[in-house]
Parts: C-alpha cells; structure tokens; sequence
C-alpha cells in the first residue's frame, strides 16, 4: 500500500459521487466544471493517489446520516481519516453535515477535518460564482476564484480546414459532452499536449474562438478551433489542455471572409502583447 502523509498503509483518497446527485433526482445533465477525466488528471497534479466513484443511486439516496458514516465511509471506505468542507451535506434528505460527520466518524475511531470556506474579497469561492465569471468572460476572475486558469481538455480532430485557407491552421478541439462552456468569443490561452509530443512543456501561445462561427457556418453547432501563435504541426488525435488565460472579445459575423480574416489577425496581434492573467 501507499503512503499518506508520510504514514505507511493510508491512500490519499478522493471521493465523489457519480452521477452527480442534481442529476440523480431531476434527470437532467448538469455542464460540470470538471468532468470526470479532467478531474482525475487535476487531481493526480496535486497528489492524490486514486479517485473513487461513489454510485449515487437510489440505495444510497435513502441511507441515514448514521448508515452513510457506518457503511459507506467506515466499513466500505475504511476511512481513518477524512477531510470535507464545512458546507457538506450527506445522508437522506441532507440531514447530515460536517459536524454530524465528525461526531460520528469521530465516535468510529476516524479523525475528521472540517476545511472552512474559502473566499476571495468578500466573496465565497463556490462553483455558481465560477459559472457567473465564465458567462462574464471574466477570465480574471476565473482564475482568482479557482486558483488556476480555467481549462478545456479534448481531442483534436477533423475540422473543415477553412482556417488553412485563411491563413490561420486551427485545431479542432472535442471536449467532454458535459463541460461547462464559457462565454462565447475569443480568447488568448496558452496549449498544452497530454502527452509527450510537439508542444512546449509550458504550452504554446495562440488565440482560440469558441462559438457557431456565424460567418461561415449557418448550423449553430458550437466549435472549439485554436490557433497556435508562431509554430505549425500535426496535432490530429493529440490529447490537448487549453487553458484561458484572457476573453479578447466576443463572437461576431462578418460581412465577408476577407474582414474575418483581418480581424483573426488583429486578435494574434493583440495576443502577442498581453501577459497571462
């Protein structure tokens, strides 16, 4: 077994419930900041050793504050010692919170720490504030609130080239069904590849459009093309991470490809002279 903390026999562990419980009980997809992939790959950058997937169904729905401790965090997870924040909530109906945890999990024999909520200004860092910052475009923010650029991780694929023929190759990024998109426009953001590839182990500059592309498409489908500054390659099939570093401006149509294209390059011009965030 691995370490945690330097003690012998104890895995740095985090637990989450999928799928999400919004889901379970309205039936609907709720966009996820952080879908499942990226959320692993976020984790196992600040050393969490293994991330278990807890079923949320309707067994598990239906356990008590008290069954929830005994089953699933002590006899399931053979929890010893467990950190949640101070807003967390289990058990039927959320009748449990941190405080019952402790008492419980402490009762146990499981040491229990309760993070409390951290805020930036006057504001509660929460995941509705992010997606209010992420409608505005306001990167800064963003990036405040969550410690790091906010990211988007996928596969490159096949696009239709049109920006070959502009003069401005784009790779075509899919991201996870679920992921919570932005504001739409265009942003200054630095690449990164998943692999040992083409790329710079600190990412590449470019300049990335999110949007329907109304100016050369009528199908409202939304795309994710990123264009890299001052470098050229074959990234098809490439794990990519995309990371927002500044909203330029948003998505408009333009009367002509040619006017597009001017103002792709404006957008690279002004890339090139702006700092990360």
């Amino acid at each position: 077994m691995q370490a945690i903390c330097g003690i012998p026999g104890l895995v740095a562990t985090v637990v989450t419930f999928d799928p999400h419980p919004y889901t379970f009980f309205t039936g609907r997809q709720r966009p996820l900041l952080t879908p499942r992939t990226e959320k692993a790959q976020q984790l196992a950058w600040l050393g969490i050793e293994q991330l278990l997937l807890l079923p949320f169904d309707q067994a598990l729905a239906q356990l008590s504050a008290e069954q929830f401790v005994q089953e699933i965090v002590i006899d399931a997870l053979q929890a010893s010692q467990i950190a949640v924040g101070a807003d967390f909530r289990f058990g039927q109906q959320r009748r449990g919170d941190a405080q019952v945890l402790k008492t419980l999990a402490t009762a146990a024999g499981a040491a229990v720490t309760i993070a409390p909520l951290e805020v930036v200004g006057n504001e509660r860092i929460s995941s509705s504030a992010i997606r209010q910052a992420l409608d505005a475009g306001a990167m800064a923010q963003v990036t405040q609130l969550l410690g790091r650029p906010y990211c988007l991780m996928g596969e490159v694929i096949q696009g239709q080239q049109l920006g070959r023929t502009l003069g401005f190759p784009t790779a075509n990024l899919q991201v996870p069904p679920e992921k919570y998109l932005p504001r739409s426009g265009v942003y200054q953001v630095r690449v990164e590849s998943q692999q040992p590839g083409p790329l710079p182990p600190l990412g590449q500059l470019g300049v990335m459009n999110l949007g329907c592309r109304p100016s050369v498409t009528a199908t409202g489908q939304t795309t994710i093309e990123v264009h890299l500054l001052n470098w050229s390659g074959d990234l098809y099939g490439q794990q990519l991470t995309v990371k927002l570093e500044r909203f330029l401006r948003p998505e408009q149509k333009f009367a002509s490809l040619a006017e597009l294209q001017a103002q792709i390059r404006r957008d690279c011009a002004i890339a090139q002279t702006l700092t990360p965030v």
